[in-house]
């Protein structure tokens, strides 16, 4: 099994900055792609970004790509979300997720909050 924990939510004025971290222990081999995604009140789970363990391969989702620079630390087993000019409409819970493939995501840590103010 993979553990996933994640911090670094909270509150911001629109404009602000966030860094999530992810932190992966467990058996984090079997795993090779992790996403971020987040859930705002009364909508859908929506992707974010996704980093794959190896090399530098990444993806985001249009509504934060130029804004979110997903990144991490394979000795740490750390993923990060650096989170820039955020807008009221990021307010969600951020989860991060791991699995085999881009397609899949078998573990899922306990989200946290992230409100953006206007």
């Amino acid at each position: 099994q993979v553990q996933l924990v994640e911090s670094g939510g909270g509150l911001v004025q629109a404009g602000g900055s966030l860094r999530l971290s992810c932190a992966a222990s467990g058996r984090t081999f079997i795993t090779s792609v992790m996403g971020w995604f987040r859930q705002a009140p009364g909508k859908e789970r929506e992707f974010v970004a996704r980093i794959s363990w190896a090399g530098s391969s990444t993806a985001y989702a249009d509504s934060v790509k130029g804004r979110f620079t997903i990144s991490k630390d394979n000795a740490k087993k750390v993923v990060y979300l650096q989170m820039n000019s955020l807008k009221p409409e990021d307010t969600a819970v951020y989860y991060c997720a791991s699995g085999p493939n881009s397609g899949r995501y078998d573990y899922w840590g306990q989200g946290t909050q992230v409100t953006v103010s206007s």
